[in-house]
């Protein structure tokens, strides 16, 4: 699914990981992180995708809303835990999104929520 994002600007974390071969609570807790950053102030929407190395790109109004999810008291265990036992090596990657837009084969068109024309 692709989140519905507000008009720019806005936030973008950038969760790249590679896992090890444990599986133990894994997903378990992946959704429930999903479910508990949705309900964080800021948080706009999620996407995520997982072959050889997982992207979950997660979106947020403001940097201070970050901050206070990657502080979060349940997020910070999640967080020991996955380097601890479920990531062989991960990055993040916060980033300003100053320019969006997308197409829809249902409709044809493109919306650039940028382009005042």
């Amino acid at each position: 699914m692709i989140a519905q994002t507000p008009e720019p600007p806005y936030y973008a974390v950038i969760f790249t990981s590679l896992r090890t071969n444990v599986d133990a609570g894994y997903e378990e807790t992946a959704v429930h992180m999903l479910q508990l950053a949705a309900q964080q102030p800021g948080y706009l929407g999620v996407e995520s995708a997982r072959e050889e190395a997982g992207i979950t790109v997660s979106y947020w109004a403001d940097l201070a809303s970050i901050k206070q999810w990657k502080q979060h008291a349940e997020h910070l265990v999640a967080q020991q835990k996955g380097r601890d036992v479920w990531y062989a090596a991960y990055k993040t990657r916060i980033v300003k999104v100053e320019r969006d837009y997308e197409w829809h084969k249902e409709s044809s068109s493109q919306k650039d929520k940028n382009d005042k024309n």
